[in-house]
């Protein structure tokens, strides 16, 4: 067992932007005593867009602040990143880095009966085949059908910033924002072909998306089911950190540091709000 110091570290997350906060979500739950700090690169969002080096570059960037916080381990909590740097930041990092995309594409291949799995995702991650290989490493038989969707992100966001009052959880938030004619719409184009496909899988690819189910399920019908890998990155990241001996104690009170690189401080403030369902006192501005 590690000293108490690295017990009580934070795990570091980080993601282009506000979308991450799914995954930071899903870690504050499944971790409670684990302290947490997250990094939005608001200021460069979308990633989805940017070339690989520009990307990697970025994260590198990230990852060098989070080491400032002696971060005990990292999530990347952006598909994009992901699909561009984890196995470098694996390899320059001395700390354990966890990416989105394994976690998820593990699930679908365990989901999937008639081995038809849907991706839906940024251009940049479908572009970079990342999880067709990540599902098919877990079942050579899958067939995988990947499609670009960027025009979800914006959406997420929007429906965010048009909802009124406190939310219980995001099929409230969907169903109160999302169903809307020129958002169904969209999903229809984007979600069609899939649904012509017979997916009985789908993997939300970008961490936006989750914020969509009720609006994405609505379109994909019932039968299919939804990945998000939100918990299990929770629960691959509690599994390196009890194989580590660096887990906190189970009566550690948490902390949650919040940090963004955009100028709009108050945006992601109440963004944060409303995904993480408590205030974020603690978010500081800074420039990488």
């Amino acid at each position: 067992m590690k000293n108490n110091r690295e017990n009580t570290a934070p795990v570091g997350v980080f993601d282009s932007g506000v979308g991450g906060l799914t995954v930071a979500r899903e870690i504050m739950r499944q971790l409670p005593m684990e302290n947490v700090v997250y990094f939005g690169d608001t200021a460069r969002v979308p990633y989805g867009s940017k070339s690989r080096d520009n990307i990697i570059r970025f994260s590198r960037q990230i990852i060098r602040f989070l080491e400032t916080k002696n971060v005990k381990a990292i999530v990347i909590a952006c598909n994009t990143a992901t699909a561009a740097g984890l196995s470098l930041a694996q390899t320059k990092f001395p700390v354990p880095v966890i990416g989105v995309v394994e976690p998820g594409a593990r699930a679908a291949a365990r989901a999937t009966r008639n081995k038809r799995v849907g991706v839906i995702a940024t251009k940049g991650t479908v572009e970079s085949d990342v999880y067709t290989h990540a599902i098919r490493a877990n079942d050579a038989g899958i067939t995988v059908f990947a499609t670009a969707t960027p025009r979800f992100v914006e959406i997420a966001e929007l429906g965010i910033q048009m909802a009124k009052g406190p939310i219980e959880n995001y099929t409230s938030l969907a169903s109160q924002v999302y169903i809307r004619p020129e958002f169904q719409e969209i999903a229809q184009d984007y979600l069609d072909p899939l649904r012509r496909c017979d997916v009985d899988t789908l993997v939300l690819g970008c961490t936006h998306f989750p914020l969509l189910k009720s609006l994405i399920g609505g379109v994909m019908g019932r039968e299919v089911v939804l990945i998000s890998s939100a918990s299990e990155v929770a629960r691959d990241c509690a599994d390196i950190l009890s194989r580590q001996g660096i887990a906190a104690r189970p009566d550690n009170e948490a902390r949650y540091e919040f940090f963004t690189s955009g100028d709009d401080v108050e945006a992601f403030r109440r963004f944060g709000t409303r995904v993480l369902r408590f205030p974020l006192d603690h978010l500081t501005h800074i420039v990488l």
